[in-house]
């Protein structure tokens, strides 16, 4: 009989991206798991997870924080429609066990989960807690934190640090990273959905490095929406960049990148601290609870990367940025051996086997029927 694993989260890479890294952990160590994700028709997962061979089944969910006026009681009027779906969902899977790692879907998959005694596992990414995991924290039955300041917002009998999940090419020894003896090469990203004040930025940033040009090679991840325009300004400028809206083989990027420009999301934290690389972090300045700032002040305060702020970023803080770490190789080999030491490469191992104890001990306890015997559902939040 088939094991049955069910990963509830998505929306955007930082929720999607740990889910896949345990969803590959798990069936890599057992051949006959077989998995489903949960998330929505609008979300990233639509459009990654049938890439990944995963099956995803929607659900009608949307955000509440945030929201207003109508916007806010449209998404009230979704919440019973999707916890209906979870049921009928769980109810046709009879799953084993839900963790979940954030995103739109999580909330009614879990608390559908609850209401039919499946046992829970959460997984919290960020500093600071979302609502939405600080109130599953109470029913779930473990909690996986990235960060130990976080665990101080759940019941501490359930909690477990682990560190950020993150899929298996990104946690290769740094010995196995080829040699950079080319450009210096600069990776530009802005989470899945791209930045249009980074963006903006670095188009700005090409006037003020344009002695550097011929030493400098930038890979930039966009978005849809300023792809045109950011790949006009590079061209117009002449400079060597490989622009794309969205970025497939990021590990193999990362790996080659000297310096990366980002966002603060743990998710993008914990790749690039796995990969010991240099950073330049701008925090998205409308984050739940200002979360991307406090992440960034963790990597900040270990000396492995820096921080601009949204509201002071320029072309030329930008451009300065690039050339002091051109300039300073000692510097950023510093901040390239710390940002490695941050790294949490055996955190989805960790997160696996939190699943496999909690599984174990559920099917060890005496009344279990024999329907549920062998199945498995995850949910990621």
């Amino acid at each position: 009989m088939k094991k049955r694993v069910v990963i509830a989260g998505g929306g955007t890479g930082g929720h999607l991206y740990p889910g896949i890294a345990l969803a590959r952990a798990l069936t890599r160590n057992d051949m006959d798991i077989e998995i489903s994700f949960v998330g929505t028709q609008k979300g990233l997962e639509a459009k990654v997870l049938p890439q990944e061979g995963f099956n995803l089944k929607t659900i009608l969910s949307a955000g509440l924080l945030g929201k207003k006026k109508i916007a806010r009681w449209v998404s009230w009027c979704k919440l019973p429609i999707s916890t209906a779906q979870s049921m009928s969902f769980l109810l046709r899977k009879r799953p084993g066990l839900v963790v979940g790692v954030g995103g739109y879907a999580s909330g009614p998959l879990v608390l559908s989960a609850w209401v039919l005694r499946i046992p829970i596992l959460i997984h919290e990414q960020n500093c600071i807690p979302g609502m939405t995991n600080k109130w599953l924290g109470k029913i779930a039955d473990k909690i996986a934190v990235s960060f130990k300041d976080s665990s101080a917002m759940f019941p501490k009998e359930k909690v477990e640090v682990t560190g950020n999940m993150i899929r298996e090419e990104f946690c290769k020894p740094k010995e196995e990273f080829p040699q950079n003896n080319g450009p210096f090469r600069v990776l530009v990203l802005g989470g899945s959905q791209g930045a249009h004040s980074i963006n903006m930025a670095m188009v700005e940033a090409l006037q003020f490095l344009s002695q550097q040009k011929l030493d400098l090679h930038i890979t930039h991840q966009t978005g849809e929406t300023d792809l045109e325009m950011v790949n006009m300004q590079y061209k117009k400028n002449h400079f060597p960049a490989d622009v794309r809206p969205f970025i497939d083989d990021i590990e193999d990027q990362y790996r080659k990148a000297s310096l990366v420009i980002c966002r603060a999301g743990a998710t993008t934290l914990a790749e690039v601290t796995a990969c010991g690389k240099m950073s330049i972090l701008v925090p998205f300045p409308h984050a739940t609870h200002n979360h991307q700032v406090k992440n960034a002040r963790i990597l900040e305060a270990a000396n492995a990367g820096e921080i601009v702020l949204d509201e002071e970023l320029s072309g030329l803080r930008i451009a300065k940025s690039i050339i002091q770490a051109m300039e300073e190789p000692k510097r950023l080999k510093i901040m390239e051996e710390n940002s490695y030491k941050l790294g949490n490469r055996d955190a989805t191992e960790k997160v696996r086997l939190l699943c496999m104890e909690l599984l174990e001990e559920t099917y060890s306890k005496s009344g279990r029927t024999k329907k549920l015997q062998g199945n498995y559902v995850l949910s990621c939040f």
